[in-house]
């Protein structure tokens, strides 16, 4: 195995690291394609077929020239490399993905190009470029096997002459191949002569493919030298050097380009240039962007960009492979300085289309065949698809995704990039690719120039600075010319020979370009330059965006070992604290994006940067933004969202044309081997056995690079060996950064190399443990999350969730959800997974129903679920009942928003868990849906998925009335007197309307006397007064006015409460009244404003409270008000020191109220006139000390205090006492008072503690209440009607309360329409 140890000595700074034949094995034979038979078995199996009798046949329907065949890779070198091991399996398959492909002289047989990578286990990327050409057939063997297969398919099908271009194999469809893809001609010129095959007439030809694999993307060098081969053995005369000496340069003796340096080495016929990225520059991409914005336009592209970013499932459809591995590169090289952390397969063989069902993000790429319809494309979920079908330059989106930050302006820079360049923005143009090099052979342009040779020594010593090795002729040419001192006397000499030097340039058929560049060199130079400026201007989208992001990650761990053992368990990045310092359309893109794995990932890396190197994409952007701040570029524009434009494109293309320009390396050039002679003789179209004993060993380590690569080597395993003793044992550390790094990935990649049903077996149950594991992680960050704001609300701790952050945790349910119902599909049925399987349990519950309403046995009451109040009638808990409310909803168009807006209501209705079990009971749809390996087929896995989804029931969502906030909502009113009979009647015509964040319902009369009677538990009568409207959604409820207009004998009211129901969500509020509405009695009220609060589920269990969502504050409760308003102290009398603190408290809450976010800040009434609002504190002040005792047995009331102030100043002023005042005290009079006569000559009745509080919050919003304290101190009337302990009659405590209120003016106060209704002022 010496070979192998020579062949790795300086593996990782070589250029390439194998190359390989893959073809046809003469000695085997023909064998069907084997992943082609398990496709089939898969195939079968997914349609409920027999899988084992499916594969057994032959497929005699296709003519064999169409059917795949087992290629086989025929010689790879070298043997091995330690550190990238050959994978024979996934190299064969990506190098001929459809299998060996045949073809006739009367067919198509175009060279193709197209590369592949392999990702491995750790994340790490090998590349593979392949060239394919036809080769002629010579073994008699697979000529007669191909005669007799041809026999037995005309058997078969004795009508078809041609062979069938339909199959009803759906492989075909998907697993095509890329014979019909290869020219447009293809189809026209099988006719029925030239479609079959005959031994005797026809030649037969088959695929074979050269390969390169690399470290790199080299992907204009790797073409460029693969192309040169292939010319090698079709041109008429044989290669300068045998093809040995070739394969051997570009694997030993070709090094990787430092960074920042450019290298040249040497194919068959020209030099090769390729360049690198220096360490500040964005990282190697050689695909051509130019032809991904081509095939998709401006505006697809960054679509597709925004979906990749925010990792949704996205699947390449093109008939082409190198196309498909165009654009997967360019949308992943787009996402510096993240990376894609999920199943990354660019080219999916047809043998692996199960990984289409896996229910995790992935960005894979899948081959079409020439004329499938996309509609007959059957994909297992796409709920969460981005579909891009690239040769119809169209894409398709997922449903409600948010928008990439400043689009338009994003775009409108991109495009003018493009033009810069020629290429038009909006895509779908034909691409302009790399000129493939032309098939002129050296050997037929020698016979027209008789000193080509000469001039071919000459071309290659004025090319390359130094003397490489030229073999044979060549090299005495060479010497000939070698005692001329200056290009000018061998321009001399050639032309003495008859010969311009500038027709060199043209042996390789290639012309000229600016600068005495070829035309090839000239356009990889313009992409290179296109693919620089485009990647800089996504770049600096993500500079400006996260230029501050180091200031919100937490470095909590003291050191690399404690923070990978509890990596699960940290909060790594201040997400709360980085979304509130962005500009607010920044906010719905950045929520979800960093909630990703990508982003998750990038910040771990950061961390992990204090004790080890930095990861390379890391050092880049970091040195950027420090960069960015050098220049002050961020100070001025922080939270602004004024689009910045890159400034760096004319640098950055300068970079790369200086490297191309002045060439810093050039390679050894390659020179004869020491080989066997006679072996490996040249025949022309066939491509040479080569002899493995010369390329399987590299040369001693003589040259700079290796021994250069060898000593960096050996200090990097000092620096190892030191590290590991002072950290933690490399294994173990190794064990937890794949461990870390995993963290919410379920599967890094798919393994191409073994694919038994028992692995695919394997890997769904990896796939269901993965699903599992996400669903934990996700209900318990949406517990912890929803959690921590009930604790600030509860006082403790700071914010850290917005209901942004909460709308996009849900968001990311909904789709965890529409995943795991995806797994395992039986068949597919529209793009919604879950409201396909609740549509069927529909229909069968439905029939069920029907059939029992037929049947003449009742099966007794149904049992209700128990409710929280007395008189509101039960409302019913069914699957089918909320499927009925989400499909009459017509602003929902499609089967996906449909399952998500049926799982929001789930789920605020505390129901989610229970209905989904609901759903589930049906064990017999459930097999008929899914097969047997299903996620939702795996008993134990499913009941734990339900008990994480049960976990959420406590805390409170307003998810689905939040998001909705247009549709129309029944809602039920039950207005409930006081418990005596007589006062439950009334003649008056009452009314109701309640408001709510979103808006109110308006006045809704209420039909007289529809009074019902129900029964409690211990059988005790209870009336009440029952109203059913249906109003545009009001959000949640706040407030409700409850009046009459007084008419009748019985007009007099004596309400306990107003209970109002959303009769969808069955969120039920109470609005407490325990007041009067009657003219003559309590204070003369023919309406009240009723404060609500969200009632709890039922009433008896208390048990519930300590874990849910806090109670809002809610109205003044019935003993409140009677002991404020009871004559001589009946009742609690709060202290002076206990109504101060309540005074502190209320106001504290509206300032705590202002300091959220807006969207966060729920109802502001509630804090003005609840039980614990401003309003009911300034009451309890103005009754301290109040004499309310009844004069003639009527009640005094504070309004009664301040209409008495307001009349002794008006009185005043008239008289002229208010002259001497100061202006500022006689203007601040007057406004009380034209306040008072407002609120008094208001047309609603709303009695004397209505009038106060309004009287409050008006002030409040005005900010005049602190003018008004001191005037209603001052006026004379407080002698009477407040006793000399009150607190109103001392100056300090005024005082105080004074300075407390003026904290109020910092803040806009806003009132609800319901509080200030018919007040003109």
């Amino acid at each position: 195995m010496s070979g192998t140890n020579a062949a790795s000595g300086a593996a990782p700074c070589r250029f390439a690291h194998y190359f390989v034949i893959c073809g046809i094995d003469t000695e085997t034979g023909l064998e069907p394609d084997e992943l082609a038979a398990l496709y089939q078995w898969l195939e079968a199996d997914r349609q409920g077929r027999d899988p084992d009798t499916a594969a057994a046949g032959e497929n005699f329907e296709q003519s064999p020239l169409k059917r795949t065949f087992k290629s086989k890779v025929l010689a790879h070198y070298p043997e091995n490399v330690e550190w990238n091991p050959f994978d024979q399996d996934a190299v064969n398959m990506l190098c001929m993905p459809k299998g060996l492909s045949f073809r006739t002289q009367a067919d198509s047989r175009e060279p193709q190009f197209h590369s592949f990578l392999i990702t491995r286990e750790d994340g790490s990327r090998t590349y593979g470029f392949v060239h394919t050409f036809y080769e002629e057939v010579t073994s008699p063997q697979i000529c007669s096997a191909m005669q007799t297969l041809y026999q037995m398919h005309q058997a078969e099908n004795p009508s078809s002459a041609t062979p069938s271009s339909s199959s009803s194999s759906s492989m075909d469809s998907l697993a095509s191949s890329l014979d019909e893809a290869d020219s447009p001609s293809s189809s026209s010129c099988r006719s029925a002569a030239c479609g079959g095959y005959d031994a005797s007439r026809d030649t037969l030809y088959v695929s074979k493919a050269l390969c390169l694999i690399t470290p790199m993307p080299f992907m204009h060098a790797c073409r460029r030298f693969l192309s040169q081969m292939h010319r090698a053995v079709t041109a008429a005369s044989p290669p300068p050097l045998p093809l040995e000496s070739y394969v051997h340069n570009i694997l030993y003796e070709v090094p990787l380009p430092p960074p920042g340096r450019s290298l040249k080495f040497h194919g068959v016929y020209e030099p090769i240039v390729c360049q690198r990225p220096g360490p500040g520059e964005l990282p190697l991409a050689d695909f051509p962007l130019g032809q991904t914005f081509t095939l998709l336009g401006v505006e697809n592209l960054v679509q597709l960009f925004n979906c990749t970013l925010l990792e949704m499932q996205i699947l390449l459809y093109s008939q082409d492979y190198q196309r498909l591995m165009t654009v997967a590169e360019g949308i992943t090289t787009l996402l510096f300085p993240f990376q894609w952390q999920h199943v990354y397969v660019p080219i999916l063989p047809a043998s692996l289309l199960h990984f289409l069902d896996a229910p995790v993000p992935y960005l894979m790429g899948l081959q079409s065949k020439e004329g499938t319809d996309r509609s007959k494309l059957e994909l297992p979920q796409e709920a969460n698809l981005c579909f891009v079908d690239i040769d119809n330059h169209c894409i398709e989106l997922p449903e409600d995704f948010p928008q990439f930050p400043n689009k338009p302006e994003f775009i409108q820079e991109l495009s003018e990039v493009l033009l810069r360049y020629g290429i038009s923005p909006v895509g779908g143009a034909p691409p302009t690719s790399v000129p493939t090099t032309t098939t002129t052979t050296p050997g037929s342009v020698s016979t027209r120039h008789p000193g080509l040779k000469s001039q071919q020594a000459l071309r290659e010593l004025e090319d390359d600075g130094r003397n490489g090795n030229l073999g044979g002729e060549q090299l005495a040419v060479l010497e000939l010319l070698q005692g001329n001192a200056t290009l000018e006397r061998l321009q001399a000499l050639a032309k003495r020979t008859g010969v311009r030097v500038e027709a060199l340039r043209g042996v390789g058929g290639e012309g000229e370009g600016q600068g005495g560049r070829t035309t090839v060199e000239e356009e990889e130079l313009r992409n290179a330059k296109l693919n620089v400026q485009l990647r800089e201007v996504f770049a600096s989208r993500f500079t400006t965006m996260f230029a501050d992001y180091e200031a919100f990650v937490i470095q909590s761990a003291p050191d690399l070992e404690s923070w990978l053992t509890n990596r699960e368990q940290m909060h790594n990045f201040d997400k709360a604290s980085f979304l509130s310092d962005q500009p607010e359309p920044y906010l719905p893109f950045l929520s979800h994006f960093i909630e990703t794995q990508m982003f998750a990932t990038f910040i771990d890396n950061k961390i992990m940067s204090q004790w080890e190197e930095k990861e390379p994409l890391l050092r880049v952007f970091d040195g950027r933004i420090d960069k960015a701040r050098l220049y002050n570029v961020r100070a001025p524009s922080l939270r602004s969202s004024n689009y910045q434009r890159c400034t760096v494109l004319k640098e950055s293309a300068q970079a790369i044309e200086q490297r191309l320009m002045k060439i810093d390396h050039t390679a050894i050039h390659p020179h004869l081997l020491d080989m066997k002679i006679g072996q490996g003789k040249y025949e022309q179209g066939f491509f040479p056995k080569l002899q493995s004993d010369v390329l399987s060993v590299g040369p001693t380590n003589n040259n700079r690079w290796s021994n250069r690569t060898a000593t960096a080597q050996r200090r990097k395993d000092r620096h190892r060996q030191q590290t590991e003793h002072l950290t933690l044992d490399n294994d173990l550390k190794e064990k937890y950064m794949q461990e870390a790094r995993s963290l919410g990935k379920n599967l890094r990649q798919p393994k191409l190399s073994d694919l038994s049903p028992a692995v695919i077996a394997q890997t769904n149950w990896k796939f269901v443990e993965g699903l599992l594991k996400e669903c934990r992680m996700k209900t318990k960050r949406m517990l912890v999350e929803k959690m921590g704001r009930e604790a600030v609300e509860l006082g403790h701790g700071e914010a850290n969730i917005t209901g942004l952050e909460e709308n996009t945790l849900i968001a990311s349910l909904c789709d965890l959800l529409e995943r795991i119902w995806s797994h395992g599909l039986q068949v597919k049925q529209g793009k919604s997974a879950l409201w396909s399987h609740l549509l069927h349990y529909q229909a069968r519950e439905e029939k069920l129903e029907q059939q029992q309403a037929e049947s003449p046995v009742s099966n007794g009451p149904e049992r209700r679920k128990s409710e929280s109040s007395i008189g509101m009638p039960s409302l019913r808990a069914s699957v089918i009942q909320d499927m009925r409310h989400i499909q009459s909803m017509g602003e929902i168009k499609t089967d996906v928003g449909r399952a998500r807006a049926w799982i929001r209501l789930s789920l605020e209705k505390k129901l989610l868990s229970q209905h989904l079990k609901q759903l589930l009971s049906r064990q017999a749809l459930t097999k008929k849906l899914y097969k047997r390996y299903a996620f939702l087929r795996c008993e134990e896995e499913k009941e734990q998925f339900l008990f994480h989804l049960l976990s959420l029931n406590t805390v409170d969502y307003f998810c689905f009335t939040s998001v909705f906030t247009t549709i129309m909502i029944p809602y039920r009113a039950v207005i409930i007197p006081i418990k005596k009979l007589s006062n439950a009647m009334t003649t008056s015509n009452p009314w109701v309307c309640v408001s709510g964040e979103l808006g109110d319902s308006g006045v809704r009369q209420i039909t007289k006397n529809i009074l019902e009677m129900t029964f409690d538990s211990a059988f005790r009568p209870h009336t009440h007064i029952d109203a059913m409207f249906k109003c545009q959604n009001l959000g949640k409820l706040t407030t409700v006015q409850l009046g009459h207009d007084n008419s009748g004998l019985l007009a007099k009211w004596l309400v306990d409460c107003v209970m109002v129901r959303n009769e969808i969500t069955g969120h039920t509020y109470k609005f407490p009244c325990g007041r009067w509405l009657g003219k003559g009695v309590d204070d003369g009220s023919l309406e009240r404003v009723l404060i609500g609060e969200l009632a709890l589920p039922n009433a008896d269990e208390d048990f519930g409270r300590g874990c849910r969502t806090p109670d809002m504050q809610h109205s003044p409760g019935q003993t409140r008000r009677v002991s404020i308003t009871s004559m001589g102290g009946r009742g609690y009398k709060p202290t002076s020191a206990q109504i101060q603190e309540a005074i502190g408290e209320a106001v504290n809450s509206i300032c705590k109220h202002f300091h959220k976010p807006e969207k966060e800040r729920g109802s502001l009434t509630i804090l003005l006139c609840g039980e614990v609002g401003l309003v009911g504190a300034l009451e309890l002040f103005f009754h301290n000390g109040f004499k309310s005792a009844r004069l003639f047995q009527k009640t005094v009331f504070v309004w009664d205090f301040v209409e008495k102030a307001v009349a002794y100043m008006e009185s005043a002023d008239q008289m002229g006492d208010m002259q001497e005042t100061a202006e500022p005290l006689g203007l601040t009079c007057v406004s009380l008072c034209h306040y008072v006569s407002a609120i008094n000559s208001s047309p609603r009745n709303i009695g004397k503690d209505g009038k106060f509080q309004l009287l409050v919050c008006l002030g409040a919003r005005d900010r005049l209440l602190i003018q008004w304290l001191p005037l209603l101190v001052e006026c004379p009337v407080i002698q009477r009607m407040y006793e000399e302990s009150a607190l109103l009659r001392d100056r300090t405590t005024v005082n105080a309360l004074i300075a407390v209120l003026q904290t109020l003016h910092d803040f806009p106060i806003t009132l609800e329409a319901s509080l200030v209704k018919g007040i003109d002022l």
